[in-house]
């Protein structure tokens, strides 16, 4: 079967487009940047990649007509503050494309919306659930709540908060009830559900056996890290403080973290769990998705991450507007050194950043990210998503990976901080010499004053690092 899968580089689609494989499907993957999707070359003959941008019409002409059901996973829980509106005319424009193919079936990610009072996030996905519903082609509705697994942001959330804070005084929301599910059992819902007409035209809830308050999924984290923590909540916490909040401790950007507190203020707990005993699932308790996230982080086995998503920090745009370097109009520290053994040095190359960190005066690049997430910025928390692999797209601490190929000896970073100017970080091997390359782009006066202002400290800190490197 031939299945269109949109949202293909997004934290669920990601780990959807292995299972369709090994299913026996060939999956058109619908991305907006080329460059920026990564698949592993075993999959090559069984995948046809197309760049589709859901708000151009024009660019889904691309979808080919022969596609026998669609999965429907494009959100946007933060970016643009009309973002309600953007997701209602990308649903539209997959609709009128979807009634022109053969496609026998639509299936859509929601979220659970049985609440009377609905945050603005999930009244958008309401809404695009509406509208989808319109289409000629049978529509399946899953809707899930808190998502658990290595990687999504509701975990990640959660083991910064019980990693860092051994005392917590929060928002009262962290009473507020919700019925978590594990990433594993919804991705079984959604394969299961691919072209079973007992699933046509139905809309069901998700979730996993247990109803658990916020403060009880933190304390049970807490539990299986053999951690004591106390919690204790307070009424009078806003939702702009409880933004930022959960901004300056977690991972989180502030508009991620305005729009889940939005939506923590609404219970999310199943309607009902026939689809259960339709699609025969056992969905597994919150203890054993924890321990089953747990197990994959410490493994680095770890598929997807919502870090990587661009509303993770300030990246705009394709990768691909970022690849060429500049040079006029630029500042460029240039260094190199002769490296004695390539692979040794790649693999060094490869791990930069994250737990590793930089090699050299790393507090110092711990300071930046800190002065950067005062001024709201991404900062160094996003860290990256495995420890020993990067791929163009992927979030590295406070930039962003826009060209890597370790054949070819050569990785691009792109800034992703605060910053008056564009800046972007270099390392490419040619023979036996590593090259190293610090490029910024000013704006203005301000820029021309940052840079004078940071470069007494790039003398130590290039060459330490470009040194550690070899």
């Amino acid at each position: 079967m031939k299945i269109l899968l949109t949202g293909a580089t997004g934290y669920i689609g990601k780990r959807l487009l292995p299972l369709l494989l090994d299913h026996g499907n060939e999956v058109v993957c619908c991305v907006r940047d080329k460059n920026r999707f990564y698949f592993p070359e075993q999959f090559k003959n069984k995948i046809q990649v197309i760049e589709a941008d859901f708000l151009d019409p024009e660019s889904l002409k691309n979808i080919p007509d022969d596609i026998d059901a669609a999965y429907y996973l494009i959100h946007s829980m933060s970016g643009a503050s009309n973002y309600d509106e953007l997701e209602s005319i990308s649903a539209h424009y997959f609709i009128e494309k979807i009634n022109q193919t053969n496609a026998k079936q639509i299936i859509y990610l929601s979220g659970i919306v049985n609440d009377k009072s609905l945050s603005k996030h999930l009244s958008s996905r309401k809404a695009v659930e509406d509208i989808l519903k319109t289409a000629a082609v049978p529509l399946t509705v899953l809707r899930a709540g808190i998502i658990v697994g290595s990687g999504s942001a509701s975990f990640e959330i959660i083991r910064d908060l019980v990693d860092k804070l051994p005392i917590m005084v929060t928002p009262k929301w962290l009473n507020t009830k919700c019925q978590p599910i594990a990433i594993s059992d919804v991705l079984e819902f959604l394969i299961r559900s691919l072209l079973n007409p007992v699933v046509y035209n139905e809309s069901f809830d998700i979730g996993g056996p247990d109803i658990l308050t916020y403060k009880e999924m933190l304390l049970e984290f807490a539990r299986l890290k053999k951690l004591q923590r106390y919690i204790y909540t307070v009424p009078v916490m806003t939702p702009k403080l409880s933004s930022y909040w959960l901004y300056f401790v977690t991972s989180t950007s502030f508009k991620l973290a305005s729009a889940l507190v939005s939506s923590m203020k609404v219970e999310v707990i199943c309607g009902d769990n026939r689809i259960n005993n339709l699609l025969g699932v056992t969905p597994i308790s919150y203890q054993q998705a924890l321990e089953r996230a747990l197990k994959k982080i410490s493994d680095d086995d770890i598929i997807s991450s919502w870090k990587d998503s661009q509303v993770s920090g300030q990246f705009k745009g394709n990768v691909s507007q970022y690849l060429k370097v500049p040079k006029k109009g630029c500042y460029i520290d240039r260094r190199k050194r002769t490296i004695i053994n390539r692979e040794y040095t790649i693999a060094r190359i490869w791990s930069i950043g994250g737990d590793t960190g930089w090699y050299y005066a790393d507090w110092l690049w711990d300071l930046r990210g800190f002065i950067d997430k005062i001024f709201g910025g991404v900062g160094t928390r996003r860290g990256r998503t495995h420890k020993k692999e990067i791929h163009a797209g992927d979030a590295l601490d406070f930039w962003r990976v826009v060209y890597a190929d370790k054949k070819e000896g050569k990785l691009v970073l792109y800034a992703e901080m605060k910053l008056p100017g564009e800046a972007w970080l270099e390392f490419k091997i040619i023979n036996n010499t590593l090259y190293q390359a610090a490029t910024f782009k000013p704006c203005g006066i301000m820029g021309r004053l940052y840079w004078n202002a940071v470069l007494p400290f790039h003398g130590f800190i290039f060459n330490g690092m470009l040194k550690k490197l070899i």
